[in-house]
């Protein structure tokens, strides 16, 4: 069923958004957390690395913005450093912000968390430090939001709604966008915030709360998806909402409403996955969900949909963008999973890539893009682990053949699949990062080894090149079939990564045979 999915995907892509609800900015500070402070039974955080993130409505804003949808933003900022920084974040995501009202005296929504690791490894939050005001906004702030929205509310395909109480969601403001988007045929789907009752969402088409919320709201202790399909019932019923997902965790899905079958539920079960972080699956949900409104899609496939990739959000520390092409993946039963061993969770975190590392769909417009200016584009993959000298020299002169270089990457199974199992010694994440930190490569793609020949077919690169012989390079028979040349440069001697890989292992065990044993 969920491969069948895919082959709608498009009817997703595109799609106008309008999103409204509470913005936060998410800071975060990294470092290794390894010891005790003298002065208190607290850990001591070597901050190394700063960063910022959207949250609230603007993190549901950049996941609809990376799954194609065109975005407009509404909502309330400070007159702050923090909303100027959240400013700039919309900036770079081409988010258009043009509803977001900057409120004097009002605190942007910040949420500071510290993440210790150990040793470099295993990154977990370790505090959470909230600067923000849940007052509701004043009525003149409303007037502003509502007069914007409703004046621009004609030509998007969904409203969706993020609640975090932090004053911004009103009744007044809710109920008048409510009715409007009922005059234009707009579904609205709400993320509720955890309150007790749903007045202030009546009419929308969709809700989705999380356990917790849902049990807040309904007074419904939910113990298994009979309970959350019980507790769906009830909203449906006393708020007149046209559906209800009751996002249950370990269990799923539970949806209520809407055009199903039999007695109009169904409970759509989470896979077995590696869970690092559950943060913005909430959010995942909603954008997905808000999507497949806008297509029409039935509840049960829009469940289906929004689970797959909440799957794939909570795989990842923090809230980071999926693509189509990943939940693609993981729909057809191809996708990667999180990687397994202690030494690769700290991959999870995302790594700063320049805007290099993109998707197949994003290079290939980069691709067009670069052709009407006239530019050549060269092709070249490989694995890449352990970034040596040899592969630096490669890449400056395959970038010399062209005026574009794409590197494609063997993903890490493909690796283990080349190299053996005690390979990449770096995961695909952070060797993608390296490579995209070289001012030579201008693209780099993370790929699965069986599909290089459809890459090379839907990029038609004028240069494929390769270390080693013309004859050894795979893929040499799709680029000479439209006209494109293939080219290879000499390895540099003594640059192996298998040949590094031993001299270390070499190296390591001379070392303890050497350790002097303890008394």
């Amino acid at each position: 069923m969920l491969h069948d999915l895919t082959t709608r995907i498009d009817e997703l892509r595109g799609r106008h958004v309008l999103v409204l609800g509470d913005l936060i900015l998410d800071r975060y500070t990294w470092g290794n957390a390894e010891r005790v402070s003298p002065e208190a039974p607290v850990l001591v955080l070597s901050a190394d690395e700063h960063e910022v993130r959207p949250g609230g409505a603007a993190s549901v804003a950049v996941l609809l913005r990376h799954l194609e949808a065109k975005v407009m933003l509404a909502g309330v900022v400070g007159d702050d450093a923090a909303g100027r920084s959240l400013t700039k974040i919309l900036d770079d995501e081409q988010i258009n912000h043009d509803l977001v009202c900057c409120v004097p005296g009002r605190p942007t929504t910040t949420k500071e968390r510290f993440v210790g690791r150990a040793s470099n490894r295993h990154p977990h939050q370790i505090l959470r430090v909230d600067h923000e005001t849940r007052e509701t906004i004043d009525s003149e702030t409303v007037t502003q939001l509502r007069d914007g929205i409703l004046g621009r509310m004609a030509g998007h395909g969904v409203i969706v709604i993020s609640d975090y109480a932090k004053g911004v969601c009103t009744p007044e403001l809710l109920n008048a966008i409510i009715e409007m988007a009922h005059t234009y045929r707009i579904p609205v789907v709400v993320d509720p915030a955890r309150i007790s009752e749903y007045n202030r969402y009546r009419r929308a088409s969709l809700v989705t709360p999380n356990r917790s919320e849902a049990e807040l709201a309904t007074g419904i202790r939910i113990e298994s998806p009979a309970d959350a399909l019980a507790a769906g019932r009830q909203l449906v019923e006393q708020a007149s909402i046209g559906a209800a997902f009751i996002t249950i965790d370990r269990d799923g899905i539970a949806a209520v409403g809407g055009p199903l079958a039999d007695d109009r539920q169904h409970v759509e079960p989470a896979a077995a996955r590696d869970v690092y972080d559950i943060t913005g699956a909430g959010d995942m949900v909603i954008a997905i969900a808000g999507l497949c409104q806008a297509a029409g899609w039935p509840l049960i496939e829009t469940a289906q949909l929004s689970n797959t990739a909440a799957g794939l959000e909570i795989e990842q520390l923090g809230i980071t963008p999926v693509t189509w092409d990943q939940i693609i993946d993981r729909c057809s039963g191809t996708a990667k999973r999180s990687a397994a061993t202690p030494r690769e969770v700290s991959h999870r975190r995302p790594v700063r890539t320049n805007g290099k590392v993109l998707t197949l769909s994003e290079i290939a417009s980069c691709v067009a893009d670069h052709r009407t200016k006239g530019k050549s584009i060269v092709f070249t993959n490989g694995c890449f682990d352990l970034l040596h000298v040899g592969h630096v020299t490669f890449l400056q002169e395959a970038a010399e053949l062209g005026d574009v270089l794409i590197v494609a990457l063997n993903d890490d199974a493909g690796v283990r699949r080349l190299k053996g199992q005690q390979r990449p010694v770096i995961g695909e994440l952070d060797r993608a990062a390296m490579l995209a930190s070289l001012a030579c490569v201008d693209h780099v793609l993370i790929f699965d080894e069986t599909t290089l020949h459809h890459l090379l077919d839907c990029l038609r690169p004028d240069v494929l090149v390769k270390g080693g012989t013309t004859n050894e390079v795979v893929g040499r028979e799709v680029v000479e079939a439209y006209g494109g040349r293939v080219q290879t440069t000499e390895t540099a001697p003594n640059t192996s990564t298998t040949q590094l890989v031993a001299e270390i292992r070499k190296t390591s065990e001379i070392t303890e045979t050497n350790r002097p044993l303890r008394a």
